[in-house]
């Protein structure tokens, strides 16, 4: 009776054998396949980490990066008629002895009296193959004519599409025949203190030249509402104004705009405005002409510690509510006095300024989330 029950036990025990050893083998497959999709991740992680090391760290040389982006980058040359008198007067009081002097001097130099053309120098850059190009307001404010150069010596007279003080942006159009090199806006938010920059203009009117330097700051904020301005030990100087600042990619993070000097030239503080405050500003000028700016209809100012901590709050982020304007966005929507906006659009408000930049980027017409 036990023999029968061994053998029995025995048929069942080796009829199961087959499953149990395909199933090791699947568990062994399977185990396999986790194993290398494991291995898979990690070598891609590796070489995203690699390449990305090797893209924020310093190359042997910008020499390939120069080459590349420096045939977008063009000078620029402006001219103005001031119709003022350059004659000297007021330089000696009436009466005096020297006057007569004077007055002969100007008679004899009649073609002094008349208008007069001064000019200014400054940087830009092309980003359209049909002669769009991007530079800063100052430079040519004003101008009644100006003269576009390419590193190859071509030169281009340019028009005024449109401009925005606030950033001190202007854009200008070229009459061109076929394609033109250009660069394109990076993301200035990836951007990180410490990564390297270059910077090509035409500083203090010498001609094309290149500097490089590292990110210094971020978020820097000089006097407008909307600024937000990467700051660089890149030597910028005089001329340089409107000129590119590239990431080691060949994107443009940022347009050189003005530096912190006692003696007006470089000491390694320069500013850049971020590319995306400018980009936005660009298109719109590009396909309006001029800036649409979103607009909450409300006053606002920082959230301090004290404001924080007497709301109970756990960070002094957002922007408080000081007032509330008539017939704007913000009373429609039942936004009032003393709220705390934390969020506008899926964007956490870090600060007021940040807010104001969140709103001005905001499409006119467009429904937005605030929290």
């Amino acid at each position: 009776m036990k023999s029968k029950k061994n053998r029995s036990f025995l048929n069942m025990y080796h009829s199961r054998l087959p499953n149990i050893a395909s199933k090791v083998v699947e568990n062994r497959h399977r185990a396999t396949r986790q194993m290398l999709q494991l291995g898979f991740m990690m070598l891609a992680m590796l070489i995203f980490q690699i390449s990305a090391t090797a893209a924020r760290s310093a190359p042997d040389s910008f020499a390939d990066l120069v080459a590349k982006m420096s045939p977008a980058v063009v000078n620029i040359t402006t001219v103005t008629k001031v119709a003022k008198n350059l004659a000297p007067e007021g330089i000696v009081p009436k009466g005096s002895p020297f006057e007569e002097l004077f007055r002969d001097f100007n008679d004899q130099n009649p073609g002094r009296r008349g208008p007069r053309n001064t000019s200014a120098l400054g940087s830009g850059f092309v980003i359209s193959e049909d002669g769009f190009v991007v530079t800063n307001n100052h430079v040519i404010e004003g101008a009644d004519e100006i003269a576009v150069e390419f590193p190859n010596g071509t030169e281009y007279a340019a028009t005024v599409v449109g401009v925005d003080k606030n950033i001190d942006i202007a854009l200008l159009k070229l009459d061109v025949q076929g394609s033109l090199g250009f660069v394109s806006f990076g993301d200035s938010d990836t951007a990180r203190v410490g990564d390297w920059v270059m910077a090509i203009g035409n500083p203090l009117g010498q001609g094309f030249s290149v500097s490089a330097g590292i990110i210094s700051a971020r978020n820097r904020e000089l006097s407008g509402n909307y600024d937000d301005y990467i700051q660089t030990d890149a030597a910028i100087n005089r001329g340089n104004s409107g000129g590119p600042l590239f990431n080691m990619q060949g994107e443009v993070i940022g347009v050189n705009t003005a530096i912190l000097s006692p003696n007006g030239g470089s000491i390694g503080i320069g500013f850049s405005m971020s590319s995306n405050v400018v980009a936005p500003i660009v298109n719109q000028l590009r396909k309006f002409g001029e800036v649409r700016r979103g607009w909450l209809g409300v006053s606002i100012g920082p959230v301090t510690e004290e404001i924080a901590k007497t709301l109970d709050l756990e960070n002094p982020l957002g922007a408080i509510i000081s007032e509330v304007f008539d017939d704007g966005p913000a009373l429609n929507a039942g936004l009032k006095t003393r709220d705390i906006i934390l969020m506008f659009n899926g964007e956490t408000v870090k600060d007021a300024g940040e807010l104001v930049r969140m709103v001005g980027r905001a499409a006119v017409g467009e429904e937005v989330r605030v929290v």
